[in-house]
């Protein structure tokens, strides 16, 4: 006996295509779903993680701010205790300056030149006297340049030609000068005495290793 199938199978066929299309569609959109709330969390929770560490980072930046404020201040307060240490060493240190500016005064003084004035501003000392020749006065400024460890550069500030009455008719010409010089403190010198012992040090010890050549003469043949 034939069976003869009158249902519409094909439609039911696509039907259940459709309904299975539907139900991967839906279970991938499930899925899908599912994986970006995954990944939005895993996000959420690293930038909640970044967020609590850049807070961490925010406080310990302020707290090193007001570190680095402390030790600025302190650094300010030491700068200004070395100052005023080094202001009274230096009182401590130029008392004496008077005294070495006149036994300078007196040691470099050669024979013909008379002082009238001394005065001192600071560190510089205005000289005036009267010299018998302008001779008289080159040679006070080479000694005050050259020969005294208290005074530096002197410098002549003016020269005016004079005369002296030694008796009633007996008049000498002279010549009355003004010059000026630097006093130098006594860390100064300490200073310039270290610098120059460098020197010769490094001098002593350059000709020390340096290699000495010796000449032969040629043999005679």
């Amino acid at each position: 006996m034939i069976l003869i199938n009158l249902l519409p199978h094909r439609e039911a066929a696509r039907k259940r295509k459709r309904e299975a299309f539907f139900a991967a569609l839906a279970g991938s959109a499930v899925a899908g779903g599912i994986i970006a709330g995954a990944v939005y969390l895993w996000y959420a929770a690293q930038i909640s993680n970044q967020q609590g560490k850049n807070l961490v980072l925010q406080t310990e930046n302020k707290k090193l701010d007001a570190q680095i404020k402390d030790i600025a201040n302190l650094q300010t307060e030491i700068a200004a205790l070395r100052a005023r240490q080094q202001a009274v060493e230096d009182l401590q240190a130029d008392r004496n300056m008077p005294v070495h500016l006149l036994n300078e005064l007196v040691i470099q003084l050669p024979d013909g030149v008379f002082l009238t004035s001394v005065r001192q501003e600071n560190q510089l000392v205005f000289v005036t006297g009267t010299a018998q020749s302008n001779e008289r006065v080159s040679e006070l400024l080479r000694n005050l340049a050259y020969k005294s460890p208290w005074l530096t550069k002197p410098e002549l500030v003016e020269i005016t030609a004079g005369s002296v009455a030694l008796t009633p008719r007996d008049q000498r010409r002279v010549a009355n000068f003004t010059m000026r010089v630097r006093l130098l403190r006594a860390s100064e010198l300490q200073k310039a005495a270290a610098t120059a012992s460098a020197a010769s040090a490094a001098s002593a010890a350059a000709a020390a290793s340096s290699p000495i050549v010796r000449a032969s003469a040629p043999a005679k043949t």
